[in-house]
């Protein structure tokens, strides 16, 4: 038997236990060995998703590791007992958004582990096999989790192309912002800051590393709503004609390329850069 977490409506849930699912053609099958919990499995149990971007009742779960037990027909063996990770997305592959890479935004429908399809609150998962990817034999299953939300903050970061040198505030010291900073860590950003707007400090956050050619470098952390920044720094203005200004969707702006952000019915990690001729230069990534 293999149990699952089923989402019958919002606020409404269950142990649900039911036969070991069987992968069908092209799908493999996953042991699921650990799961993260979003805010958006949050906004699905409270009912709070935009209509279209959940199909109730639901299994959770777009965040997780495993290995897989079983393979479809049309799928090689070689994959058993792979420990892995698969996109959430289950896009089409084929159409201009995919083929750019914007799977979150495939114009063929949306359809996605976790909120319109079974999720990995459960022993097992089903998942298509051309979305798999196989981990090393010796991942650690729960780091191997956090994969899922570290790939969509590594998009937002490229996408905001930060410069070796700049004063970067990462704004939010949640799990995103955490993840946020160890990706700016490799641009070497001449003093990190992260601003967090809750009010309480979060033990572990203000001695997060930094390691990078900024010699030594490391985050100030500062809880509540005021920024953290450098001594003398201006604070950051809104964009005005000029200037940068990455939002998830589209960059827009005077003598820079547009750059397509990363905007789905689950979060946006949008970045927002404002870039001051003559002052500190102050990206700031904003993950929700």
């Amino acid at each position: 038997m293999s149990r699952a977490v089923l989402v019958e409506r919002p606020g409404s849930h269950r142990l649900v236990e039911r036969e070991v699912p069987a992968p069908g053609p092209g799908e493999v099958r996953v042991r699921v060995a650990a799961a993260g919990i979003c805010l958006s499995d949050r906004e699905l149990y409270e009912g709070r998703r935009a209509p279209g971007y959940v199909r109730y009742p639901i299994v959770p779960g777009h965040e997780w590791s495993g290995t897989v037990d079983a393979v479809g027909t049309g799928v090689g063996p070689a994959l058993l007992g792979r420990p892995c990770v698969a996109e959430g997305f289950r896009s089409c592959g084929g159409y201009e958004r995919c083929r750019y890479g914007e799977t979150s935004l495939c114009t063929a429908g949306y359809a996605e582990t976790g909120f319109t399809e079974p999720g990995a609150f459960a022993d097992h998962l089903l998942v298509p096999a051309r979305l798999l990817h196989p981990l090393p034999d010796d991942v650690d299953p729960r780091a191997a989790a956090l994969l899922e939300p570290a790939a969509v903050v590594a998009a937002a970061v490229r996408a905001g192309r930060p410069r070796s040198g700049e004063r970067i505030a990462v704004v939010g010291a949640g799990t995103l912002g955490l993840l946020a900073v160890q990706w700016l860590a490799a641009s070497s950003p001449a003093e990190p800051a992260v601003v967090d707007p809750r009010t309480r400090s979060v033990p572990g956050r203000r001695d997060l590393p930094v390691r990078g050619p900024a010699a030594g470098a490391r985050p100030r952390h500062r809880a509540g709503a005021g920024p953290a920044r450098p001594a003398g720094a201006r604070p950051a203005r809104p964009a005005r004609r000029g200037r940068r200004d990455v939002p998830g969707r589209l960059a827009a702006s005077r003598g820079a390329p547009a750059v397509p952000g990363r905007r789905d019915g689950r979060r946006s990690a949008s970045i927002f850069l404002n870039r001051f001729s003559g002052q500190v230069n102050t990206p700031a990534l904003r993950s929700r």
